[in-house]
């Protein structure tokens, strides 16, 4: 993002030179980056958001804010070809959030006018006051490094530069007795992309510091400069599984526990400890801590009467997803073991018949009927993690050891409540790490796959780090699988 606090020089003089500019960018957002939602104006949507190339619906789809083009950007190069052709064309908008792009500071450009704008259309469609810029959008200030900072760098010259053969973030964990599903979740939230920059950005405020000592996240900040500190001596995360022992007490002891529990409530612990608020009936929505805003999703379940075909919906929000592997019934699709992580999410997601003896009061019926229900993903969370529920715990205790195939990339727009308008968003997902276990469901030992780089994988065994090949990764069990959003749209 251009950093100079008067904006882009670049912009100014185009707005300058061009009287209709921002009467263009006005049309541009108001009818193509926030369409009504009607269905004539998403059809013209849909006609023109088109790359003129390749005719993609790419999600960093931009268009020339001088003449009407349309053209891909990042990997693809053909808006790049315009500007190329059009030199004088230096200026593009991108059509998932309205940002403006300057060809020649090569980056994206910040200007109270363009803010205006979108105000001015946003409360045009909702009819309703935008709120200040200061609290509708977080203001963007440029950093400073203060004196210590500025002293600490020139005693540090030397920049570390993650390589190909390079050991930054890796970093082996003693197993302290039983604590395997420890370390395995460990392993992959500090090779989680986002996670990762919040803690090594210094975000975290510890207020007041007299807690500090039995501050869990702050725990995790030092685990974090730890790992990517380039040091290749395992670490001893004591102090992290004291906190755990204190603030989800059904965790303490040395007995072997169950490593997605733990991610749950490590999570929770992190939610609480970072000033989450827990969602109610008259508030819902997931709060704004950092973790539900990495981590948090919604679930939507249509339950549908037999008798008149109401629909009631709820909304549910959501850390992880939960995949049965064992067979439901005799004559629905569940009676099936699945052998794919697609299966399992279509399993997930397919109608269910509730039966007889699970009748549901209908708000239209005024009475209790036979429905179906089902489950969709109405918002998708920035990292997924899919546990594979392998341990049964019912009518039986037995492990499920069965192996699922799961794919390095993923696309969620199927199992999405509104797939059929989720075309201009990109819901594609990458894998990044894989937590197994080995053994039966009395006893046994947890292992951790990570991705370092782009397909370098790397096998972590507590204290223990390999390097492996992907095969290996694709063909393990597969306990918890965490996969992570391609493109980040801003809201």
């Amino acid at each position: 993002m251009e950093s100079l606090s008067q904006g882009c020089v670049h912009f100014r003089e185009f707005i300058g030179a061009n009287d209709a500019a921002l009467a263009s960018y006005r049309t541009i957002y108001r009818y193509l980056v926030k369409p009504p939602p009607i269905d004539e104006a998403r059809k013209i949507r849909m006609r023109l958001c088109v790359c003129q190339v390749c005719f993609s619906h790419n999600s960093r789809l931009l268009t020339c804010l001088s003449c009407v083009y349309f053209g891909c950007h990042g990997k693809s190069t053909h808006m790049q070809s315009h500007y190329d052709q059009h030199p004088d064309h230096i200026l593009a908008v991108e059509l998932v959030c309205g940002n403006v792009y300057c060809w020649k500071c090569r980056d994206y450009i910040y200007d109270s006018r363009i803010d205006a704008v979108m105000k001015e259309v946003e409360q045009a469609l909702t009819g309703r006051p935008v709120p200040a810029l200061s609290t509708w959008k977080p203001a963007y200030v440029t950093w400073e490094p203060t004196a210590d900072e500025m002293s600490l760098l020139q005693q540090n010259p030397k920049r570390r530069k993650v390589e190909v053969n390079s050991s930054v973030g890796l970093c082996g964990l003693h197993n302290l007795g039983n604590t395997c599903f420890m370390n395995c979740i460990i392993q992959a939230l500090t090779h989680t992309p986002v996670l990762r920059e919040f803690f090594l950005s210094d975000q975290h405020k510890c207020e007041p510091e007299s807690l500090r000592s039995q501050c869990i996240v702050c725990e995790i900040v030092q685990l974090f400069q730890q790992f990517y500190s380039g040091k290749s001596v395992p670490y001893i995360p004591y102090k992290l599984l004291y906190l755990v022992w204190t603030h989800a007490r059904h965790l303490a002891g040395y007995e072997q526990q169950d490593a997605h529990e733990f991610f749950i409530a490590v999570l929770d612990v992190l939610h609480r400890q970072s000033g989450g608020q827990t969602p109610t009936v008259s508030n819902p929505s997931q709060c704004g801590c950092f973790i539900d805003r990495i981590f948090g999703g919604k679930l939507q379940s249509d339950l549908t009467c037999h008798s008149c075909g109401n629909v009631s919906t709820t909304i549910d929000p959501f850390r992880d997803i939960s995949l049965d592997l064992a067979p439901r019934g005799k004559l629905d699709l569940k009676s099936t073991l699945p052998e794919t992580l697609h299966e399992c999410l279509i399993r997930f997601t397919c109608v269910e018949s509730l039966g007889s003896e699970s009748k549901i009061k209908c708000d239209r019926c005024s009475s209790y009927q036979e429905s179906t229900k089902r489950l969709t993903i109405r918002r998708l969370p920035i990292i997924t993690c899919f546990h594979l529920k392998r341990f049964e715990h019912s009518q039986k205790f037995r492990k499920i050891t069965k192996p699922i195939k799961f794919p390095l990339e993923i696309d969620m727009t199927p199992y999405l409540a509104n797939s059929d308008n989720a075309s201009f968003t990109d819901n594609h997902y990458l894998l990044f790490a894989v937590v197994n276990h080995t053994g039966s469901i009395f006893q046994g030992h947890y292992t951790c796959f990570i991705r370092l780089l782009d397909d370098q994988w790397f096998k972590c065994d507590d204290a223990w780090i390999t390097k492996v090949n992907r095969d290996k990764v694709l063909n393990s069990e597969g306990y918890l699988l965490f996969y992570h959003k391609k493109v980040l749209e801003y809201d």
